[in-house]
């Protein structure tokens, strides 16, 4: 008897009839609001870039905190700001569902003064929290894209969804920065953008996740590695796309393997760090890629159960919820090899992070 697959990315023929998706095509409703927005679910649509100064920008914009999906809509955006030689920049803008509205034919999505809005190629979006306004404008450089249908099934009869659509694996981007009373600054860099969504709290499906974008030279490179949780057997999910000049040269996630070195323990979190992640392609007999993503700083280190307040605090902890999230910068290479000759490399700055629901086995 065949041992039952408890996780699997969904890329079968049956998956895209069933879910109306096309391969190698991505539609603008992807994009879309994709979930209801009632319990149960969850969703965002994520941006982030490395600009001209050195800084690095992250925005998402949320239709719940990932850790509770059950509870109603408590739509949010979460900025973070890292600007060399300053603190770290955190504004959350919270609303009522009111006040947020997101389209299901595009991405159009609406949250006070904020928004987030693009056709797949060309997007604008801006947040407005206390001390701080961002306005940024992203044009795609390399095609949408996702891993099969974007979607990951979980369970024996494909109970429960994890998905994931790169709607710009790379782009242009032009920010203008208003911090305070301080005059608007306009910078430009290389961004990215993502779409997520799901119908149970994660920490039920995934325990733990590496996950890096960068730019290397003519490469872009989007990595990711899921690790189930026990319930579903463990199983390894990679994700990869590696695209060179604008196309897409590597994006099977059978062909990787990936290679963690110099780990440690994190003094902060208690979670291990591996300082070199390394993803390992073998494309064929002769050619294989592998994208090495070198620790340079920690910029984001927080405990997930101090996301929430208040008795919702008390019950994350003594439910023992030690879940982390890590958000790392540092030097993104890529390396092709023929027939095991080194024939071209890369590197550039990069952006990943490691996010860990679950306890440490």
């Amino acid at each position: 008897m065949s041992e039952v697959k408890l996780a699997r990315l969904a890329d079968r023929d049956d998956d895209y009839a069933r879910l109306g998706l096309q391969r190698g095509r991505v539609a603008p409703w992807e994009d879309g609001m994709r979930t209801s927005g009632g319990r149960g679910s969850y969703e965002w649509w994520y941006f982030d870039s490395h600009l001209e100064d050195g800084s690095s920008l992250v925005i998402t914009f949320y239709t719940k905190w990932i850790l509770q999906p059950k509870g109603p809509e408590a739509p949010m955006v979460m900025v973070n700001l890292d600007r060399p030689g300053k603190p770290t920049q955190q504004v959350t803008i919270r609303a009522t569902p009111e006040q947020f509205q997101a389209s299901k034919e595009g991405c159009d999505v609406r949250l006070k003064d904020c928004y987030f809005r693009g056709d797949l190629h060309t997007y604008h979006i801006k947040a407005v929290g206390e001390g701080l306004t961002v306005e940024a404008e992203l044009v795609g450089q390399v095609p949408s894209w996702r891993p099969g249908t974007g979607f990951s099934y979980f369970g024996a009869h494909d109970e429960h969804t994890f998905a994931w659509m790169p709607a710009v694996p790379q782009g242009s981007v032009t920010v203008t920065l208003t911090e305070g009373n301080s005059a608007p600054q306009t910078l430009t860099g290389i961004g990215y953008h993502d779409h997520n969504w799901g119908d149970v709290v994660m920490s039920k499906l995934l325990n733990h996740w590496y996950w890096g974008r960068a730019q290397a030279g003519p490469y872009s490179v989007i990595a990711a590695y899921l690790y189930a949780t026990d319930e579903y057997g463990r199983t390894e999910l990679p994700q990869i796309l590696i695209a060179k000049d604008g196309q897409v040269v590597a994006d099977q996630a059978s062909k990787v393997r990936l290679i963690l070195e110099d780990v440690s323990t994190d003094p902060k979190s208690k979670k291990p760090v591996a300082n070199r992640v390394i993803y390992d392609y073998t494309q064929d007999e002769r050619v294989r890629y592998r994208v090495i993503f070198q620790r340079s700083q920690t910029i984001l280190d927080y405990q997930l159960a101090d996301t929430v307040t208040g008795i919702k605090h008390v019950l994350a902890r003594m439910a023992r919820v030690d879940g982390a999230y890590l958000r790392f910068s540092g030097s993104v290479t890529v390396e092709k090899y023929e027939d095991a000759k080194l024939v071209e490399k890369a590197s550039d700055p990069g952006i990943w992070e490691l996010m860990y629901l679950g306890h440490v086995e």
